[in-house]
Formats: C-alpha cells, sequence, structure tokens
C-alpha cells in the first residue's frame, strides 16, 4: 500500500471486513450529496485483483449493496476454492514439454499433414 493509500484510508476509511486472503476491505465513512460510497481492497502483499473472491469483487463494483455473509461466500461441493491468477509465476500452468515438436512448438496429432504447394 502507497503512504497516500494508507493516510486516506485511517483519516476516511471504515472496515467492512477481510477475506480468505488477508485483503482488507474498506468505505468511505462520509457519503457525499448525490454520490455513491467509495470502496476500496488493501492487499494482503503484492497488488492483484486475481486475489479478490467473487463475492467481494461483487460488493466493490456495486453489484449488491453489503458484502456477502460467512454462510453465503461457503462454496458448494462442486465447485473450487479461489485462486489468485499464477500467469508470469514458476506455479503458472505449462504443458508438458513431451507433447510438443522440438523444431516448430506445434502439438503432435495423429495424422501427417502435407501443405499444398502450387506449381
Amino acid at each position: 500500500m502507497s503512504l497516500r493509500t494508507w493516510i486516506y484510508t485511517v483519516f476516511n476509511g471504515e472496515l467492512v471486513g477481510l477475506d480468505e486472503f488477508q485483503n482488507t476491505y474498506y468505505r468511505s465513512k462520509k457519503k457525499k450529496l448525490n454520490k455513491r460510497e467509495r470502496r476500496w481492497v488493501v492487499y494482503n502483499g503484492i497488488a492483484d485483483a486475481s486475489s479478490v473472491p467473487a463475492e467481494w469483487h461483487a460488493w466493490l463494483h456495486y453489484t449488491v449493496d453489503e458484502p456477502l455473509t460467512e454462510a453465503a461466500a461457503q462454496s458448494h461441493s462442486w465447485q473450487k476454492s479461489h485462486s489468485i491468477n499464477k500467469t508470469g509465476t514458476s506455479e503458472a500452468y505449462s504443458p508438458s514439454k513431451k507433447d510438443l515438436n522440438d523444431e516448430a512448438g506445434v502439438p503432435k496429432t495423429a495424422g501427417s499433414y502435407e501443405p499444398w504447394i502450387p506449381n
């Protein structure tokens, strides 16, 4: 968090909640005339928007008026738990190298392909 965000949060922020990634969510203490309250998140660690779970994303974007309760945020047995985007890290998805041709980096196919060459 930058110094400016920290100062703004201390003087103008009202703590709303905390998620499973320890991100904290705030809203403005005072509502300005004819304007919506400001809502923001202070990330735990690196500022990465993909670390915001769906229930808090809905609240941040004014889809719901109040953040979902713990009971409503509980996932069903068929749902995966939320995970952050790992692109650019050592944990990023990469297809196994044995499935790729060494020369072209193109997936192997069952049949051979011969391109048409005009006369």
